[in-house]
């Protein structure tokens, strides 16, 4: 898996490696494009919470790619998928801070020892052992039951920490929860309202096994309506890299003003780009015939730093559209000429014929009966509790309740209901006061 979203050949990887460098996370988000499109979504902000950090995106139908990442402090110039991560993730550590306030992450307890409630010998209190004592966790539902959660540990974790800032148990594990969601909703926040786009008309698609827990709070920060909790969300990362279709991303530097460099001489250079893409895809035996390219071009204003990438149209046509796009997205534009800086060739070629299975359709639409079960939940008392892998398609629930399945849990909140779609999704729609007046 490539940090832009396709998949490459193992025997050609070992020379690709910097090209890898985010194949976790690009998986996620061609996991969540996938599901939601057999959903019918399109526009959407992914939610990634795992156990040490949060990965958030915008996608548009398609995914955005950036060739200006970091990982870490360190500068990375290769295309890969544009997202926003912050150490804040399930396993984040909460304490106070030498001023008396409550803090949650960046520091992560990880996988081993963990959050107190692993029983592996982790002390600090953590917004998985939050969740725990809040009821929002089931103890014995973790991995499908596979894993039994210590309770006592996590409440003593959380309450040593309650007790240092004069809270109860429950009191400091909804602090713990508010502080972690305010973390994410504001990464939330750059990827979409700081760059211009309204997140309201979006669909949030939570993943990751942290992220069914926070996501009707996350919509709610957010001012959406609605979400989505896609099945196999715990991995969705692997989803997405079945999916993904053999690509390349090639690129060739050619600094020089746009105006100067003649059609012909640009269009040679992009279709040696391209042979070189299919020489490698066909390597991997790639149908030559249906491979997509798309070509563009990294452009800036002479003496600038920074670029934008655009799609190929001309010399006289990309610099017109040069400076409407620098106008729209930094609210000005120079009497300066255009320099090219890059050319850049994605290539694309079918994806893997790889469906997902549909559940069985419910015999009665609508609401289900009983529960299997109920749990206490803070602050809410007792509420159902549904098994995901029972749940038929067409099923509808109402929040508030829990809904556990082998790889994550999702906590629809009240307010909340939602829809099992005919592959097992989770269609999570928020009660207005308009749907309760129609």
């Amino acid at each position: 898996m490539q940090s832009s979203g396709e998949t490459v050949a193992a025997a050609q990887a070992g020379g690709l490696a910097v090209h890898m460098l985010l194949s976790g996370p690009a998986g996620g988000l061609a996991g969540a494009r996938y599901v939601a499109r057999l959903a019918g979504r399109e526009q959407l902000l992914s939610f990634d919470m795992g156990g040490t950090s949060t990965d958030v995106a915008l996608i548009d139908g398609e995914i955005r790619l950036t060739t200006e990442g970091h990982i870490g402090r360190y500068p990375v110039g290769v295309p890969m998928v544009d997202m926003h991560t912050i150490g804040a993730g399930g396993g984040s550590i909460a304490r106070m801070d030498a001023g008396g306030l409550l803090q949650v992450g960046p520091e992560s307890a990880g996988a081993d020892p963990g959050p107190a409630c692993y029983g592996r010998g982790g002390r600090a209190p953590t917004v998985t052992d939050a969740n725990l004592v809040l009821g929002r966790l089931r103890a014995d539902a973790f991995l499908g039951g596979a894993m039994t959660l210590d309770e006592g540990a996590a409440r003593s974790a959380v309450g040593a920490l309650g007790g240092e800032l004069g809270l109860s148990p429950e009191a400091a594990a909804e602090g713990i929860i508010r502080v972690a969601n305010e973390h994410m909703s504001r990464a939330l926040r750059v990827i979409s309202v700081q760059r211009g786009v309204d997140p309201r008309a979006m669909t949030l698609v939570s993943f990751g096994g942290a992220g069914g827990l926070h996501v009707c709070a996350l919509a709610e920060a957010l001012g959406m309506s609605k979400a989505m909790a896609p099945v196999h969300a715990g991995v969705l990362s692997a989803l997405g890299m079945l999916v993904a279709p053999p690509g390349r991303q090639v690129s060739r530097t050619r600094n020089a003003l746009l105006a100067a460099l003649p059609r012909e001489e640009l269009d040679q250079a992009f279709g040696e780009l391209e042979a070189q893409g299919v020489t490698a895809l066909a390597r991997e035996g790639v149908d030559t015939g249906k491979i997509a390219a798309a070509r563009s071009l990294d452009l800036r204003y002479q003496g600038q730093s920074y670029t934008l990438n655009l799609p190929w149209r001309g010399p006289r046509e990309n610099a017109e559209v040069f400076h409407t796009v620098h106008q729209r997205h930094y609210g000005h534009r120079l009497d300066v000429p255009v320099e090219l800086v890059n050319l850049r060739v994605a290539l694309r070629a079918s994806p893997p014929a790889l469906s997902l299975s549909r559940v069985p359709e419910s015999a009665s639409a609508g609401e289900p009966g009983a529960p299997p079960v109920r749990g206490h939940v803070h602050g809410l008392g007792e509420v159902p509790v549904w098994c995901r892998e029972d749940l038929p398609a067409g099923r509808t629930l109402k929040g508030p309740a829990l809904i556990t399945e082998t790889v994550a849990t999702t906590y629809l909140a009240p307010g909340w209901h939602c829809r099992v779609d005919p592959y097992g999704n989770l269609l999570l729609e928020r009660q207005t006061l308009s749907s309760v007046s129609g």
